[in-house]
């Protein structure tokens, strides 16, 4: 019997989607075949899910989301020597920050296959020109050292080759892992503590900028009625504007927290709103999708993949709250024609976003190819990726 692959599964904060991602990744591998190990900055939930799951879990706390030169520097001598003695086979990593310094000491620490998975992107059409140059440039930099770019949705795929982070014959494109819950909505808005005859406009994810809640909010404000309750599910350092913006905008909001249960609680939402100014493809929106609840989202990079306008779900563009309470409405007014976008959103998301086809494109991208060059093989293993200094915050 062959040697399991030692794995190194590395990412910022194990929380929100990504973090999701990567345990049920990690969790889904086939103990017989691959050893992981999961290096983190910070986790709660996921953590402990992490432990009970007989993971190995490493917490690095200099490992931050913000650029702090000291913090990155040991981060980065801790993550190469954490390599060096783990002898790792694949090192995985997620997000911005874990995506930069892990994949620099993995190129260190000359591990054989570097992976790193793009949920999404640090540079988006919301930042200052400068910033947005810097990022495509570290991304690049780092493109050289990696053997796989698993991207989230196809549109994070079409996105990565054209703004040309990598090689385009490194680049995999892989989905969310969805679990199926049983459809409950009565029990979900009693869980959430919903009057029954209330109309719930919710969402899921951090309350956080790239999220946008107070889009949400203000979209909101634009709906009739009474009775109208937006629940976000989801912590972060936003709460307290969305409470403020809420107050202002006269609407009523339940902001419910982190919740291990939300794939379960989003049955309790009449229409599920995703207000992101930029995404890759967000697991709340399939697992909204996968119990037919409606969505209106925002059109940025992956959310194309599921929502299709006018057939699974309505879209609107970034950063217009007024459009995005627009569509909420003309949800609500028309029932029949929400519950058909929905009963078809289901239709095709089912089946597709399961953890044993994510744990497939694992194991296929963690497997050396045979054709094309390892990126990580190129070179002495001491090499560095210099990155640009003027970057603020790689988040």
């Amino acid at each position: 019997m062959s040697r399991r692959r030692r794995v190194a599964t590395i990412i910022t904060r194990l929380e929100g989607g990504a973090g999701v991602m990567a345990l049920r990744g990690a969790q889904g591998l086939d103990p017989r075949e691959f050893d992981v190990t999961v290096i983190t900055g910070s986790g709660g939930r996921l953590l402990r899910e992490a432990a009970e799951a007989g993971l190995p879990a490493v917490l690095e706390p200099a490992l931050r989301a913000p650029i702090a030169p000291g913090h990155d520097l040991r981060a980065l001598r801790r993550l190469t020597a954490l390599l060096r003695h783990g002898e790792f086979d694949v090192v995985h990593t997620h997000c911005a920050k874990a995506g930069a310094l892990g994949r620099i000491a993995a190129r260190r620490a000359g591990a054989g296959r570097i992976v790193h998975s793009y949920h999404g992107f640090p540079f988006h059409e919301f930042q200052r020109a400068p910033r947005r140059r810097a990022y495509l440039a570290v991304e690049r930099a780092l493109g050289e050292v990696t053997d796989v770019a698993l991207c989230v949705g196809t549109g994070v795929a079409v996105e990565a080759v054209r703004c040309g982070l990598i090689a385009p014959e490194r680049v995999r494109t892989t989905g969310v892992a969805v679990r199926p819950v049983e459809v409950r909505p009565g029990h979900a808005r009693r869980a959430l503590g919903l009057p029954p005859a209330a109309t719930v406009v919710g969402a899921v994810g951090r309350l956080v900028y790239q999220k946008a809640p107070e889009d949400w909010v203000r979209a909101l404000a634009v709906l009739r009625g009474p009775d109208v309750i937006g629940v976000w599910i989801g912590d972060g350092e936003r709460a307290a504007r969305v409470r403020a913006a809420a107050t202002r905008l006269g609407v009523r909001v339940e902001l419910a927290g982190d919740r291990a249960d939300a794939a379960e609680l989003v049955q309790a939402f009449d229409v599920f709103v995703q207000s992101s100014r930029y995404e890759g493809l967000p697991l709340a929106v399939v697992e909204a999708m996968s119990v037919e609840v409606p969505v209106v989202a925002t059109a940025v990079n992956a959310i194309g993949d599921v929502v299709v306008p006018g057939v699974t779900g309505l879209l609107v563009p970034p950063a217009r709250p007024d459009l995005l309470g627009s569509a909420v409405e003309s949800l609500l007014a028309d029932p029949g024609w929400a519950a058909g976008l929905a009963a078809a959103a289901r239709a095709r998301v089912a089946g597709v976003h399961t953890e044993a086809a994510l744990a497939a494109d694992l194991a296929a991208a963690y497997l050396p190819d045979p054709v094309t060059p390892p990126a990580s093989g190129a070179g002495p293993p001491g090499a560095v990726v210099e990155l640009p200094a003027n970057i603020r915050d790689l988040r």
